[in-house]
């Protein structure tokens, strides 16, 4: 037995050396994936999946390892690694690289298996998933867990519908139907239903199972057709329902080891058209046993309690049968190796039929037990018989005619005889039993001769009318079929050559010498009279069935004639298709068997078996298309019923309408060359051979004309896509152009928003900045304004302080004055005693005018300190309005001019400075002139009171004063209290002294109102610099 370990590789080959058709039990490779570290372990499978194609298969194990199996190319590879268990796998989508998983957290995703990338991940249920099932197209999928089922479109992925039943309920299983748009869906209280697929409305309901059944559903399957539908589960019956009629059919009882099925799967066939036979039932016991259900046989079974199967996937080919096993690993079965071990005998299983005892239960009626024993006595009995017979034949070997010696030491009664004990050959040896009933020659030189010459034009295009999928079955039938044309030209033109041919093409696909051989062997002998009456069906061979019919069964003679069928709808398509279309590949290999080892009359003889076996549903019909339709489909028909049938009238026919008067005994094909086959119409095949000539010539011209034509077209066309994709690019640059443009015009309006969102900022940062400047103006103006009143203040009190001191100051003169006045009083009384009153009045004159000059003095330094005052506060007022002006000038640049008005204002302030400058020396200068008529008048009134001094004395004093009064005056130094200098001579008299203080009241009050007059003057020519208020701007 082959084993693969799949280890930790992610790829490499399944066996190293393919098991052959004798492996034993069928097993071809037997598949695990062991875990190699500190604690070696195997990984267990838990689900199989085929391909649509049945080559490859996909395994998914408990670790969420999903491999890929190339069945045809013997590799394997690791495609996906979920990480979570698989629940159900689906490998039959649309796509042929994708494939659907269900995973233990209720997800179903779709994989690719070239990319090994994720396609779609689709969620919406609730429990675990236990069934994918993808319709014919690939296209959809139902997926179903115990609480619902959703259908799902696998293009774009998305949920359809969904299916929710009530907890109580329950779901087991929804499924699409085979070649149909119909979707079943079974519960767990035994209801069927059937849905439409496109308006998901109820088509029906089956109905409940006959009364006495206690067998709950639990497994379903369904033939390929859709037509048969098997339900199992606790139990050890199968129901069998005819979905067409909606009624259960059949029961089958399974042997007694058998409780409870868990698995059902049709095995399928390509002879049988969809109409599975084959039914795969696993049991509790974890044996997978397949059954006929036509027949109840039990034909092979795989697994075994020690080995026991899981769960089995069967490939839609039908050469492939996968199981899981309970140990975890995977084993691959081949079907033809189980088939060819169950056709061995002895093992000859037989159908029971339970009738009861006359009882006239339904469910009794319907039951047909399957019994895995044997018959030991019928055994027996027929053994020995056979024995006998065989001893017989030895024994009276030297007697028997030489017409019953075959090739390779066979005799052909001898092979009858089996045949007649077992109904069939064995299929090990039927294709060698064949090529010796058939005697074929093995022309290796003959045949290569016609294989040289090539196709035949008549079947160069033979895929368009039979679109075989598997490319090496079409050539093998393309150069079968072009060496019978090229044998003799009368295949080349009969239309249902390809149908007669294609059973034996695909039985002898991998040896075509015997595939040629044994068609030529069957239309030499089998077909004797067909082209007779060529191109129109064998007359004469059908009316000899029509006459055979008519003796065994006129009744179904008239009912056919009744409704117009003539031979042609019943007897022709079953003649000229061998029988293939209505047979299965076992009914067809049986039938066959016995044709070949008779005489060519039983061929005829078997297809009116058929007819007369099938009178019942016949006589059931009655229009032309359901004849028709009979005829060209598989029915349920006992074989071995319609074989015997042909005995029987290969028998009873009478001779003089026994088809064997007409046709030949059987005549091997001759060794060496081919004989020549030329019964036919040769004018007609040669005129046909001419016209098909002829419309070949035409045709190459046609197609040479047309090759012209779609050469030129094609250059058309060419130029047309050229202008078209050079318009279409221009249109395509347009669209760019229009597309950018557009772009650009919406990101310059995004551009403008953003410039003016921008602007908006900054002019809300200018407001806010601005704000802050005016905030931080505002408080810097108060500042000033705090300072400038503190300057002020404080100037005002500097004012006050000085007026207080003047007023302290003269207070202090007239005190000085007064006590003066009282001392010079105190004097004059002194003088007046000492010396005479002139001297006393010249004293007091002298005095009166020192006092005079003293107050003038005085009143020049207040007039000077006032005017000092005036000069500080202007050059304050001066200062501020520059420290303003300098502060507008750093907060606005650009008002040059008004600096400009500045600059003017303070040139014309120091113009009037110096105006006031000139006026203060004018003032000075008209003090000294006052001053100096002063003396001059105390002179002059000196002299003419008779001073007693001399003249001279008198002058030289004056100038002495005079000087002494300017230099008092240039130093600024006058003091009241300082009268030394003014003394009077104690002559002065009293009248004198009041005269002079008279005077100086008046030259007082004068220079008062001279001060006030220039001091008016002095404003109306100078008028206050007065500077304008300051504003803030933006």
């Amino acid at each position: 037995m082959e084993r693969c370990d799949l280890g930790g590789r992610r790829s490499g080959p399944v066996w190293a050396r393919r098991a052959g058709p004798a492996a034993p039990r069928g097993l071809i490779v037997n598949i695990i994936h062991s875990v190699q570290g500190y604690h070696s372990k195997t990984i267990r499978f838990l689900n199989v999946a085929f391909d649509g194609s049945g080559d490859s298969l996909l395994a998914g194990d408990r670790q969420g390892n999903i491999y890929l199996f190339d069945l045809n190319g013997n590799r394997f590879n690791l495609v996906q690694r979920t990480m979570q268990t698989c629940t159900a796998l689906a490998f039959n989508l649309h796509r042929k690289t994708e494939f659907l998983v269900a995973l233990a957290d209720y997800s179903v995703k779709c994989f690719d298996t070239e990319t090994k990338e994720l396609v779609s991940w689709m969620r919406g249920h609730d429990s675990s998933v236990s069934s994918i099932s993808v319709h014919g197209s690939g296209r959809y999928a139902i997926t179903t867990s115990t609480d619902t089922a959703q259908l799902w479109d696998l293009d774009t992925f998305q949920r359809i519908r969904k299916l929710n039943v009530h907890q109580s309920v329950g779901i087991q299983k929804v499924f699409f139907l085979p070649l149909s748009n119909t979707i079943l869906s079974c519960f767990k209280d035994n209801s069927v239903f059937a849905w439409e697929f496109d308006t998901l409305h109820c088509k029906y309901q089956l109905p409940s199972p006959v009364e006495g059944s206690v067998l709950l559903y639990k497994v379903f399957a369904v033939t390929r057709d859709g037509r048969t539908f098997v339900a199992g589960g606790k139990s050890n019956h199968l129901h069998l329902w005819c979905l067409e009629s909606k009624r259960l059919i059949k029961i089958i009882q399974m042997p007694e080891k058998v409780r409870a099925v868990r698995h059902l799967e049709f095995l399928p066939d390509s002879f049988d058209g969809g109409s599975n036979q084959v039914l795969g039932v696993l049991s509790q016991d974890n044996i997978m046993r397949f059954i006929n259900i036509e027949t109840c046989k039990l034909l092979f079974d795989i697994g075994s309690p020690e080995e026991g199967i899981s769960t089995a996937a069967i490939s839609p080919n039908g050469r492939y049968i996968a199981s899981v096993m309970e140990n975890g690993s995977l084993n691959l079965y081949s079907v033809q190796a189980l088939t060819q071990e169950g056709n061995k005998p002895p093992p000859s299983m037989f159908k029971v039929v339970q009738d009861g005892s006359k009882s006239t239960s339904e469910t009794n009626k319907l039951i047909m037990k399957v019994t895995p024993g044997r018959s030991e006595a019928s055994w027996k009995s027929r053994g020995s018989k056979i024995q006998t017979r065989l001893l017989k034949l030895q024994g009276n070997a030297s007697l028997e005619n030489k017409e019953n010696e075959l090739p390779g030491g066979l005799n052909k009664k001898r092979l009858r005889a089996l045949l007649k004990g077992f109904g069939e050959y064995p299929a090990k040896y039927r294709m060698f039993v064949w090529r010796s009933l058939l005697q074929l020659p093995e022309n290796h030189l003959a045949f290569s001769s016609l294989i040289d010459k090539g196709t035949h034009s008549a079947f160069v295009n033979i895929h368009n009318k039979y679109p075989i999928k598997s490319r090496k079955l079409l050539r093998v039938l393309q150069r079968t079929l072009s060496a019978l044309a090229h044998w003799s030209a009368i295949f080349a033109e009969t239309p249902y050559i390809p149908l007669l041919a294609f059973p034996f093409v695909k039985l002898f696909q991998n040896n075509p010498l015997i595939c040629f051989e044994v068609v030529a062997t069957v239309v030499v002998n089998f077909c004797q009279h067909w082209f007779e009456y060529f191109p129109n069906p064998p007359v004469n061979v059908l009316s000899m069935m029509e006459n055979v019919l008519a003796h065994h069964d006129k009744e179904l003679l008239q009912h056919l004639i009744k409704y117009n069928v003539t031979s042609q709808v019943y007897a022709w398509p079953l003649l000229e298709t061998l029988l293939s279309e209505v047979l299965t590949r076992e009914e067809w290999l049986k039938v066959f068997d016995n044709i070949f080892s008779n005489h060519p009359s039983y061929f005829l003889m078997i297809v009116v078996a058929y007819i007369i076996c099938s009178r019942a549903p016949l006589l059931q019909c009655n229009q032309a298309v359901d004849f028709e339709y009979f005829f060209h489909h598989r029915n349920n028909l006992e074989i071995t019923a319609v074989i015997k049938e042909a005995y029987r009238l290969m028998e009873a026919t009478p001779l003089d309408i026994h088809p064997q008067r007409m046709l030949e005994d059987f005549i091997p094909l001759t060794k060496g060359q081919y004989p020549i086959f030329n019964k036919y119409p040769k004018f007609i095949v040669d005129y046909q051979a001419q016209e098909r000539e002829r419309i070949r010539q035409d045709e190459m011209e046609y197609l040479k004309e047309r090759q012209l034509a779609h050469e030129s077209e094609a250059k058309a066309e060419e130029q047309k896509a050229e202008d078209e994709a050079w318009y279409q690019k221009q249109k395509l640059l347009r669209e760019a152009e229009e597309q950018r443009r557009k772009m650009l015009l919406e990101e310059e309006e995004k551009l403008a928003e953003q410039r003016q969102r921008l602007a908006a900022i900054k002019r809300d940062l200018k407001v806010k900045e601005l704000q802050l400047l005016d905030a931080s103006r505002r408080r810097f103006l108060n500042y000033q304004q705090d300072q400038l009143q503190m300057e002020l203040k404080r100037l005002d009190d500097e004012i006050a302080r000085k007026a207080s001191m003047r007023e302290q100051e003269t207070a202090a003169a007239v005190q000085d004055v007064e006590i003066r006045r009282m001392e010079l009083e105190s004097q004059r009384q002194l003088f007046e005693q000492v010396a005479e009153g002139n001297v006393a009045k010249a004293e007091q004159k002298r005095i009166d005018t020192d006092w005079r000059l003293q107050v003038l003095q005085r009143l020049r330094r207040d007039d000077q300190d006032r005017e000092k005052c005036y000069e500080e506060l202007v050059k304050l007022l001066h200062d501020n309005r520059v420290r303003e002006a300098e502060l507008l000038k750093a907060m606005r640049e650009a008002e040059e001019k008004k600096w400009e008005d500045i600059i003017q204002k303070e040139a014309q302030l120091e113009e009037e400075q110096k105006a006031a400058a000139a006026a203060d020396e004018h003032r000075k200068q008209f003090l000294d002139d006052k001053i100096n008529d002063a003396l001059e008048l105390s002179e002059k009134l000196e002299r003419e009171d008779g001073y007693f001094e001399r003249p001279c004395d008198l002058k030289a004093r004056r100038t002495e004063r005079g000087v002494e009064v300017q230099q008092v005056l240039r130093s600024g130094n006058i003091c009241l209290n300082d009268l030394s200098a003014f003394v009077q001579s104690p002559h002065m008299s009293l009248d004198r002294r009041r005269e002079l203080a008279r005077q100086e009241r008046e030259l007082m009050a004068e220079v008062r109102r001279l001060r006030q007059r220039l001091i008016s003057q002095a404003k109306s020519r100078h008028p206050p610099a007065h500077f304008p208020a300051t504003t803030w701007t933006p």
